[in-house]
């Protein structure tokens, strides 16, 4: 991680005060929540979220957006009844913390969530998103998942999985410019390593100026010289979904 002491700065930026418009079902062995348009659609978006889980009030409003733009959204605990990081926990055990929630094996929920898209909400085209672990996650299932049809990673842990890139399916990588858990030339490196491998249309986009968590930790109102790169953030994540789903 960045450094022994604080090992992660996913707690940059604020907690929205935000209820969500969607339920908590549960998926077999998964509670999940999930949010969906008034219109019905057969496009669905699985949000993964960072180690802040499920309930992150931050995470629902994204998911909510997503039904907003004609989703339906599910956001599941992919720590399975783990506790989710506290801001109050000490960044000195967050290393042995991480090791016990494992990004890259998130494989038999994904298929359990699949499942209940498909038979209990007639979805017939899925994609998906995740922040930080989440977006660590994104470009594991990228690598391998068939049942996907596109991903977006918001500033995904790289180094989780710096060795693999030939992706299945398109991908977007979002990164801040001053992210302290991911140098820009790790996403120097990731392009390079995309080009030579990938056979797939994917895009790596750097937004200046913003840090770690910036498209769903940083309220737009109390971040004014933030505003249009959040905005923009959340605009290009919505046109990916929509350009492959």
């Amino acid at each position: 991680m960045a450094n022994e002491s604080r090992p992660c700065p996913c707690d940059i930026g604020d907690r929205f005060d935000y209820g969500g418009r969607g339920q908590e079902v549960q998926v077999e062995h998964i509670k999940a929540y999930v949010c969906k348009p008034p219109a019905g659609t057969d496009r669905a978006v699985i949000v993964i979220h960072d180690i802040f889980g499920w309930q992150l009030p931050n995470t629902r409003y994204i998911a909510d957006m997503l039904t907003a733009n004609g989703y339906i959204a599910i956001c599941p605990d992919f720590f399975v009844g783990q506790e989710a990081w506290k801001p109050s926990n000490d960044w000195a055990s967050f290393d042995d913390w991480v090791k016990t929630r494992d990004a890259g094996k998130i494989d038999k929920e994904v298929d359990v969530v699949i499942k209940y898209l498909k038979d209990q909400c007639g979805v017939k085209k899925i994609g998906v998103i995740g922040f930080c672990w989440g977006g660590a996650a994104v470009q594991h299932l990228m690598l391998k998942n068939p049942h996907l049809k596109t991903g977006v990673s918001l500033y995904g842990v790289i180094r989780r999985f710096a060795d693999k890139h030939s992706l299945l399916h398109p991908t977007f990588f979002i990164f801040g410019e001053k992210d302290d858990i991911i140098p820009l030339e790790q996403v120097t490196l990731l392009e390079q390593k995309l080009k030579q491998n990938c056979k797939v249309d994917y895009e790596v986009k750097i937004y200046p100026g913003q840090t770690h968590g910036f498209v769903h930790r940083k309220r737009e109102d109390i971040n004014p010289q933030d505003k249009p790169y959040i905005e923009e953030g959340r605009k290009d994540m919505i046109n990916w979904l929509n350009k492959y789903l």
